[in-house]
């Protein structure tokens, strides 16, 4: 018993602040915040690209000439207008958000971060001689530059705010005004090292910023991310720390959202052009194809609460958490049943979306099933439908039905034992509460 209690001392004592203190660290809360600003405008153009690319023969020849004019590519201006900022709208949401944890004014942490993330992106020069800037390094390609830049260079600007470095204006001079010279100092100095940075590495044989940094971090993560190990070890830390009530999906999207988000954009650009998919992990392929009913994969577990449940108390709770589960939210599953430190039925809640993740590499990866095309499908679309619209194919649809399948025939045995254990509670309760014994609720 002395041992049991020991790890559990252990677990409630050590692990569950440290990962809760993760998750509330302020870069990546700011990270996760910074990052979904960006959603919005992705499922924007995720419509337009469904209109331009919907997968039908005679739809596709219609929108391709018609009235002499493109209309797939006419009608995807909004999607270039959309995606080709999602780096921008990064790094300003990443600074905006981590600055205001600071308290130090947000916007005009935004806009430093801003013009040193533009210092960092190599210019394109036409034949005329005139500078422009690449769209291309505006979105996924300059979106890890910007998740740095985000991060660094507003802490680097706190710093100097937190310490004087700036000019004071009297008291009397309107907050806009009195803020904006107030980053005068910090502005110049980060823009200064920021320019001397990008001289020294021009001048070296990386040639960009862009080219350092995929070198150093984004390739070898995103090689990384875009396997199945990398894959299966993203969703077991995302179930570990549910299962100690720590919201995994936040903690680990934090990280790796920026690199499913840019092999999104990827996979989106290579449909334009016509080219094949290049990658099997993405932000859909966590959304729409292993977190189906939520984080642990529960939407096969909320049926059978719903509908298989013999104890009362199950099937009450079955009529609360099945329509939320259609729609991937499994709040009420995890903290109703509960899973949350429920080492019952922790076993199924990380294998269901373990096979999952294998099931779906596997049959994207083989040709099996249409890999996602780069739409931005909100995660809370209801399976079969989202499946469909992710990779604009019948085969999504197929594979989430088995996956769910699967996924209810894991959580079975499990579920099952839990529901014998509590009708016996409830008999056992009906009963003292029959003959007039005293029951604690």
């Amino acid at each position: 018993m002395s041992e049991n209690n020991n790890k559990s001392s252990f677990v409630n004592d050590r692990l569950v602040p440290f990962f809760g203190k993760i998750a509330g660290s302020r870069h990546l809360i700011a990270l996760r915040d910074g990052m979904t600003l960006a959603v919005p405008m992705i499922i924007i153009g995720s419509v337009f690209m469904i209109i331009a690319q919907f997968p039908i023969k005679g739809y596709q020849t219609f929108m391709a000439n018609t009235f002499g004019s493109n209309w797939a590519t006419i009608v995807q201006y909004p999607t270039n207008a959309s995606f080709h900022i999602m780096g921008l709208i990064a790094v300003i949401g990443i600074s905006y958000n981590l600055a205001k944890s600071y308290k130090v004014d947000p916007i005009s942490a935004s806009i430093v971060s801003l013009g040193a993330w533009f210092l960092t992106i190599p210019l394109n020069t036409d034949k005329a001689g005139a500078l422009w800037v690449p769209l291309t390094q505006l979105d996924s390609a300059g979106l890890f530059t910007a998740l740095l830049i985000g991060l660094f260079i507003t802490d680097f600007y706190v710093f100097m705010v937190h310490r004087n470095w700036t000019i004071k204006m009297p008291d009397s001079v309107p907050p806009a005004v009195s803020n904006s010279f107030a980053a005068l100092v910090p502005g110049f100095v980060i823009l200064f090292l920021m320019w001397l940075l990008r001289l020294a590495v021009e001048a070296s044989p990386m040639q960009s910023i862009p080219n350092v940094i995929s070198f150093v971090l984004a390739k070898p993560l995103g090689l990384l991310s875009n396997t199945l190990p990398g894959a299966l070890v993203a969703e077991f830390v995302i179930c570990i720390l549910w299962i100690f009530g720590i919201h995994g999906a936040n903690v680990v999207s934090g990280v790796m959202q920026p690199i499913w988000l840019a092999a999104m954009s990827q996979n989106a650009e290579a449909l334009k052009a016509g080219k094949a998919l290049p990658n099997v992990v993405t932000q859909q392929f966590f959304d729409n194809f292993v977190h189906m009913g939520g984080s642990g994969a529960t939407l096969g577990l909320a049926f059978m609460i719903a509908f298989v449940a013999k104890s009362a108390e199950f099937k009450t709770l079955g009529k609360l958490v099945i329509g939320p589960a259609l729609f991937n939210i499994n709040e009420p599953i995890v903290f109703g049943l509960p899973i949350v430190m429920n080492y019952r039925i922790a076993v199924p809640f990380i294998l269901a979306p373990l096979v999952n993740v294998t099931t779906t590499y596997i049959a994207m990866s083989t040709g099996l099933v249409a890999k996602t095309v780069g739409v931005m499908v909100p995660w809370t679309t209801p399976p079969i439908i989202s499946g469909y619209l992710a990779t604009m194919h019948i085969s999504g649809a197929v594979l989430q039905i088995v996956n769910i399948v699967l996924d209810g025939a894991i959580y079975y045995f499990f579920f099952k034992a839990l529901d014998r254990d509590k009708v016996k509670e409830e008999k056992t309760f009906a009963a003292k509460e029959a003959a007039g014994e005293t029951v604690e609720a």
